[in-house]
């Protein structure tokens, strides 16, 4: 495919996307649609899978937050079209900003794993489709890997909100990843050298970078618990990314909780 062909393909993908934000906020609020989601992100009534057991451990547990940057979480962001709504149905932010509070009152190792791109990553000679959106977004954008020239007030910034609990000193914030998974950076390195292998783990996007740490956390033995409501993903008419995550949460994580769980499994009042 030449260079011509992929600009046309990605001007359309962009052009698709904007229709789609377009007609989701002339639809938002239709009667019984947001109660419709709730229901359909419901517990399941009657489970047939064995409930989970996990029995979380403060001196080996970490709290996880996968791409807590500005672009994935603000109304203010470049992806804002795509993952608002579900951001907003999760209150994912506030529910964040408990997580860390909660998280760091407990005296848990609290780990960062960003998404960035540097220069040299815009050269990759071939991407799929939610690569090709990043890269069109600038969603995770950096001037250089040696350098924050530019960093403050990007949408590649953390969360003002989470900046506090982030820029404290302890927080151990990890070389980026460049996919989904974990499996380029140095996180696990990280939490093995903390003898942590508990995870509560939240973040963006739920269907992708959230899921694919899930599945690598899995792999090499951790145990994982998913806050179900500090997770948020796209919703659009390809699919509901947050339901299709939530559905492989519940096969995959040792524990699905809500943030009011997860606050009173770390000993802090919710």
């Amino acid at each position: 495919m030449c260079e011509n062909d992929h600009a046309i393909g990605r001007r359309s993908l962009l052009s698709g996307l904007a229709a789609a934000a377009a007609a989701a906020t002339v639809t938002a609020g239709a009667p019984g649609e947001a109660a419709a989601a709730n229901n359909a992100y419901a517990d399941t009534a009657n489970p047939k899978l064995p409930k989970s057991n996990i029995q979380l451990d403060l001196a080996r547990a970490a709290l996880v937050v996968i791409d807590p940057q500005v672009n994935l979480m603000s109304p203010k962001g470049g992806a804002w079209a795509v993952v608002g709504e579900s951001v907003t149905e999760q209150n994912l932010v506030p529910n964040l900003v408990r997580l860390f509070d909660a998280s760091k009152r407990a005296g848990i190792t609290v780990a960062i794993s960003p998404h960035y791109y540097y220069p040299h990553d815009h050269r990759w000679r071939f991407a799929a489709p939610v690569e090709v959106l990043q890269h069109d977004l600038k969603l995770f954008d950096r001037k250089g890997s040696l350098t924050l020239d530019g960093f403050a007030g990007s949408g590649a910034e953390f969360m003002p909100e989470f900046k506090p609990f982030i820029d404290d000193g302890k927080t151990i914030v990890c070389s980026p990843h460049k996919l989904y998974g974990p499996q380029a950076n140095d996180l696990v390195l990280q939490l093995r050298k903390q003898r942590v292998d508990q995870i509560i783990l939240a973040g963006m996007l739920a269907n992708l970078c959230v899921e694919s740490h899930l599945r690598h956390f899995l792999e090499m033995g951790f145990e994982v618990a998913v806050v179900r409501d500090a997770v948020a993903a796209p919703k659009l008419p390809d699919g509901d990314g947050y339901l299709a995550a939530l559905i492989n949460f519940r096969y995959l994580a040792n524990g699905l909780w809500t943030t009011d769980e997860a606050v009173t499994r770390l000993g802090q009042k919710v």
